[in-house]
């Protein structure tokens, strides 16, 4: 009986998060100014290409580690 009210309780409280949780608008592009007037560029300047290749890279590696270990 115990178990069961902890889980209800947890249940209750990841569905209720949402609701308590509020989110911000995101800033303007250019920092409020007119489209050309700033070094800006919209949508941010921050890459993602080197991350993700690396996050890739590395999921591959530990899946080749994890076949090489199964069939050994």
């Amino acid at each position: 009986m115990k178990n069961i009210r902890k889980v209800i309780f947890w249940v209750l409280v990841l569905m209720a998060t949402p609701l308590i949780m509020q989110a911000q608008n995101p800033p303007h592009p250019n920092g409020g100014n007119d489209p050309g007037s700033g070094n800006t560029p919209v949508g941010g300047g921050a890459p993602i290409d080197g991350g993700i290749t690396i996050l890739i890279t590395l999921a591959m590696g530990y899946g080749l580690k994890k076949t090489y270990n199964f069939k050994k």
